[in-house]
């Protein structure tokens, strides 16, 4: 009887070594993930070059004062109605904007903005690339903020991308700017609250969601020159990442009524 306890326990000791080895080798592999919790203190921890070599940084864009010197814009002529513009801090906040053409998901921010749906399980457009770029855990963290409103916002990790953080907001279907206007307000409230320094937003609401593209362009420079205006010492860079070259036109039209060089 003692030799079957100690075959037996031989047994369970040799089971046990190829389960822990085979365990290993999973792990090591990435066939068994961590939690979405684990992987986001990892990946938060890392560098957006450390993550992805291509990757855009603060350095590599120019602020609009640069822009648009070297690019010769005309001087502002109207902004959007119902805007006031402290003319004294014209100088300081052309210099802490930017525009960037390109894709949104290349850039080593601290946070990029998410033109997402109410589920925030991913979609087309920007929201699909996001997720795509992030990997499976970002929908996982997703999954546990219970969707988001029109206009509000929500923060995640942004896991295999190369910014830190993904802010998650909603844009209306259709021309409301009261909604709109939210969507970046509250996006910036949230990088506030995080301590959030440099933040890339896309173009919300211009695609699929029918907002048109001008007018678009000037509630999102509106609501950013009033947050700048009450918040510009908890900001380094705020950028708008524009994919689409009506977005460059309009932009390079319209951003020096909000933000004149003098």
């Amino acid at each position: 009887m003692d030799g079957f306890f100690c075959v037996s326990a031989v047994c369970k000791l040799k089971q046990f070594r190829c389960v822990s080895k085979i365990s290993q080798r999973l792990f090591f592999t990435g066939e068994i993930n961590m939690s979405w919790q684990v992987e986001k203190e990892k990946y938060l921890a890392l560098s957006g070059a450390e993550k992805r070599s291509n990757c855009v940084t603060l350095q590599d864009i120019p602020t609009w004062k640069d822009y648009a010197q070297k690019a010769n814009l005309p001087a502002a002529i109207d902004v959007a109605h119902g805007t006031v513009i402290n003319n004294g801090l014209n100088k300081s906040l052309a210099e802490k904007i930017s525009v960037f053409a390109g894709d949104i998901t290349h850039l080593a921010v601290d946070a990029i903005v998410n033109a997402a749906n109410k589920s925030l399980l991913g979609g087309g457009g920007v929201d699909g690339s996001i997720h795509r770029g992030a990997g499976k855990l970002l929908k996982e963290e997703c999954k546990t903020l219970g969707g988001c409103e029109t206009g509000e916002a929500k923060i995640t990790g942004a896991y295999k991308l190369p910014s830190k953080y993904v802010i998650h907001t909603v844009g209306p279907v259709g021309e409301k700017p009261g909604l709109l206007k939210n969507c970046y307000d509250n996006s910036l409230k949230l990088a506030m609250q995080n301590n959030l320094r440099s933040v890339a937003f896309p173009c919300i609401s211009t695609g699929i969601y029918g907002y048109p593209n001008e007018s678009a362009a000037h509630v999102a420079a509106s609501t950013i020159r009033t947050h700048l205006e009450k918040n510009a010492d908890h900001f380094d860079r705020i950028i708008f990442c524009l994919f689409l070259d009506i977005d460059k036109k309009i932009y390079d039209g319209i951003l020096q009524s909000y933000f004149p060089l003098g």
